[in-house]
């Protein structure tokens, strides 16, 4: 049934009888909120000669639903329901009720058309659905229509800058009298705000909807999250993963307990950000090399450390309250956030149990995701991690191990341990697996470098003598000079 505060958002939109709102004297019966308007001069359409003149105003887009030849089809019956419901002396299902069989379909249809338009008692529309819908005559096109005049007075209240209560308090309305569309209204108005560019009364809405626990009818909800969700998603299409999480904690803090899902779409933020900062550190790193910039400073460094390290603590108190409300049925899908948070983040160590987690709770990850965490671990020479990811390789394929000892090569060549990577090399060789030109040519210039440094050669001696014996490089010459004696020494490899 509509309300009393539905009454004063239809005055706001100029959508009620402006002559009519004055006089108002209101009177409930049994369950239903009756307005009566005392006769004046100025009551308009009380005649049949000006309701003969209906027309389409601008309040709503009506095109599809209405032609012109409607207009030339409207009988008598009609006309005496258009005038009797503007009197507003009974009440509008005992008008409907008793004029029932003078009215076909199409008429009923027209008149909510007609009380959708400006100048008219707009909440006369919702009093006529409700009595269509209860008396089960409520078809689809019948719905869209009503759809379509919701969202046209949804639409003026954001235009015209209402209040986020008025807004609520339509869609309360609407949900009175029964109307279910088969998407979110909600999830329209918060893109409505959005589309206006006024984002941060969409979060007020959303917070507004939270606070009066207005329910969310949707059968993706899963997927969306509800309406925090949504809003969530929203930012994130426009690369505003940071704002995302802010807005799903925020949510949270204050009370309003925002749905499961929006939970695990902020932890999905929260991923994302975390590889964009890696993305934008990767640059750097390639600018470093070429000379345009200089390396990051300590001051820095500890400040990029710091930015990850809170996106981290937001991601697992998001992961907590997913845990915490949502159940074992989501445990699977919080440690594979989690997993790709670490990942991105570059922490092995958290990453590898993350895998192990996933495992445990019957979620198993993808052998890509176990080569990419090795990679890591080899990167930070987590020894104990590395042979616990190597154990699954000893059954694997000779395709699958190769990949696997590629990735645990390059993991060693980027944390710049070129022992480990020589070491790692000669046991691909040993199981008759061949690196990549890439691979190998990284290795040996990295063990060259340290032969400068500190003149240890016995590790690159060794690596090249099995590549030549694997007939991966010709016989080569190594050079090495004593400065203490002066002396070059030259060895056949």
């Amino acid at each position: 049934m509509a309300t009393f505060n539905g009454i004063a958002i239809f005055a706001n939109l100029g959508l009620a009888n402006s002559s009519c709102l004055s006089k108002f004297h209101v009177h409930y019966y049994r369950r239903s909120l009756s307005v009566i308007c005392s006769k004046s001069p100025g009551f308009v359409l009380a005649r049949k000669s000006k309701t003969r003149e209906f027309r389409l105003f601008n309040s709503v887009e009506l095109d599809r639903f209405v032609t012109s030849d409607d207009e030339d089809e409207m009988s008598e019956g009609f006309f005496e329901a258009i005038e009797e419901l503007e009197r507003m002396v009974r009440e509008p299902s005992d008008v409907l009720e008793e004029m029932n069989e003078k009215l076909s379909a199409r008429e009923l249809q027209l008149v909510l058309v007609y009380f959708s338009q400006e100048g008219r008692d707009s909440w006369c529309a919702l009093e006529v659905f409700e009595w269509l819908r209860k008396e089960n005559r409520v078809d689809k096109e019948t719905m869209e229509l009503m759809v379509s005049i919701m969202c046209g007075w949804v639409k003026k209240l954001i235009e015209g800058k209402s209040q986020i209560a008025d807004v609520v308090d339509l869609l309360v309305d609407m949900d009175c009298v029964g109307l279910k569309p088969s998407f979110s209204m909600i999830e329209k108005v918060i893109s409505l705000y959005w589309e206006a560019g006024e984002k941060d009364e969409a979060v007020l809405f959303v917070k507004e909807v939270l606070r009066r626990g207005i329910a969310y009818s949707d059968s993706n909800v899963e997927q969306k999250g509800g309406p925090t969700g949504y809003l969530a998603w929203k930012m994130m299409v426009d690369g505003n993963y940071k704002d995302a999480v802010k807005l799903v904690i925020d949510m949270r803090e204050c009370g309003l307990n925002p749905e499961v899902y929006s939970y695990l779409i902020a932890m999905t933020a929260v991923v994302k950000e975390l590889n964009e900062v890696a993305k934008a550190l990767r640059k750097l790193k390639g600018f470093t090399k070429v000379g345009l910039i200089a390396e990051l400073d300590v001051e820095n460094t500890v400040l990029v450390e710091k930015y990850q390290a809170d996106l981290l603590d937001d991601g697992e108190r998001l992961s907590n309250w997913v845990i915490q409300y949502g159940g074992p049925s989501f445990y699977g899908v919080v440690h594979e956030r989690l997993l790709a948070m670490y990942i991105c983040s570059g922490r092995g160590a958290e990453a590898e149990r993350q895998l192990w987690e996933m495992k445990l709770v019957g979620k198993e990850a993808d052998r890509d995701l176990y080569d990419i965490v090795l990679a890591i671990c080899a990167s930070q020479k987590e020894t104990g991690a590395i042979g616990r990811l190597l154990t699954s390789m000893e059954v694997a394929s000779a395709l699958r191990k190769k990949k696997t000892l590629s990735w645990l090569l390059r993991g060693y060549l980027k944390g710049g341990h070129f022992d480990n990577a020589a070491e790692t090399v000669i046991k691909m060789l040993d199981l008759g697996l061949f690196p990549e030109f890439l691979d190998r040519a990284a290795v040996l210039q990295g063990l060259r470098r340290r032969i400068q440094q500190s003149g240890i050669l016995d590790t690159y001696l060794k690596l090249c003598r099995r590549f030549s014996d694997a007939n991966l490089i010709g016989p080569c010459l190594v050079y090495l000079h004593l400065k203490k004696h002066k002396l070059w020494v030259v060895k056949m490899v």
